[in-house]
């Protein structure tokens, strides 16, 4: 059974950083797109950055060249560094597959708070 786990999460002011990680058992990452995604305070989901297995990148335009997603094979873990935050970066933040969007799996999910 495929399980991820969001990490990293936090209380940081505006201009900082966190860095977010996915781990993953059940599955190895590297064979897969994995994409983080967030979900504001009555927003809807939307789709942050993805990484295909071939290591393609593709960001949002509200967070390019602010977020990097990167994955460390040996550790079967997906990364999400975010600079330069800002308040409306504010979400709980998710990690999925393509295939887990499809059944409906989510984890936990991990809360970045940015303070002005």
């Amino acid at each position: 059974q495929v399980q991820l786990v969001e990490s990293g999460g936090g209380l940081v002011q505006a201009g900082g950083s966190l860095r977010l990680s996915c781990a993953a058992s059940g599955t190895i990452l590297s064979t897969n797109t994995i994409r983080w995604y967030r979900q504001a305070p009555g927003k809807q989901r939307e789709l942050v950055a993805t990484i295909t297995s071939f290591g393609t990148t593709n960001y949002a335009d509200s967070v390019k060249a602010r977020f990097t997603i990167s994955r460390d094979n040996a550790k079967n873990t997906v990364y999400l560094q975010m600079n330069a935050l800002k308040p409306e970066d504010t979400a709980v933040y998710y990690c999925n597959t393509p295939f887990g969007v499809q059944t409906g799996y989510w984890g936990q999910g991990t809360q970045v708070t940015v303070s002005s």
